[in-house]
């Protein structure tokens, strides 16, 4: 593991949240959350793919200042059980998992998804909900304000679903972490 972090006298330290995320639309959506919430956010991106670890985790961190407070998260797409199945299998984290892609949770500030529905087919929805032209990779700033403004009514849709199945996120349990910490300083 990496160096610990020592929290200065009489100083409450903060977590450091971890995030290994499969792509450019994760890593941006996560570094919106950084912005908004204003929390020590380390965004892994891209990395290793579908191929992570623990090991890769302890590795990665090494040298880096960590604490036990700080957590771990994988944020990737369900809709390969392969790549979940082996998510899975790493004990200190987090699972942030959205079926079939991140859109879906997008799609969610917007509407309620229930039926199944392919990436492309959330793509297409978001696009239309939002009026303008989706693009992966790219959070725009009229996204941002209903990702922001809507939170909770997504959150509400997302509990609805079941995890793992077509359609399903719980990309709500990251920003439930980031609100807890942003409520105690």
């Amino acid at each position: 593991m990496g160096r610990k972090r020592k929290a200065p006298r009489q100083k409450k330290i903060n977590p450091h949240f971890w995030v290994f995320c499969e792509g450019q639309t994760e890593e941006a959506y996560v570094a919106f959350l950084r912005s908004a919430y204003r929390v020590p956010i380390e965004i892994i991106s891209k990395v290793v793919g579908s191929r992570i670890t623990d090991r890769f985790i302890n590795v990665y961190k090494k040298g880096k200042p960590v604490h036990d407070k700080d957590k771990d998260f994988l944020m990737y797409d369900a809709d390969v059980s392969v790549i979940v199945e082996n998510l899975k299998k790493i004990k200190n984290a987090t699972l942030i998992l959205s079926n079939p892609a991140i859109e879906l949770w997008f799609l969610l500030h917007y509407k309620s998804q229930k039926a199944s529905i392919s990436s492309s087919h959330c793509t297409r929805e978001l696009a239309k909900s939002t009026n303008m032209n989706y693009q992966k990779g790219c959070i725009d700033e009229m996204l941002q304000k209903v990702l922001d403004k809507h939170y909770e009514i997504a959150a509400g849709r997302a509990k609805e679903l079941a995890l793992f199945e077509n359609p399903s996120s719980n990309i709500y349990v990251l920003i439930d972490e980031l609100i807890k910490v942003k409520t105690i300083k």
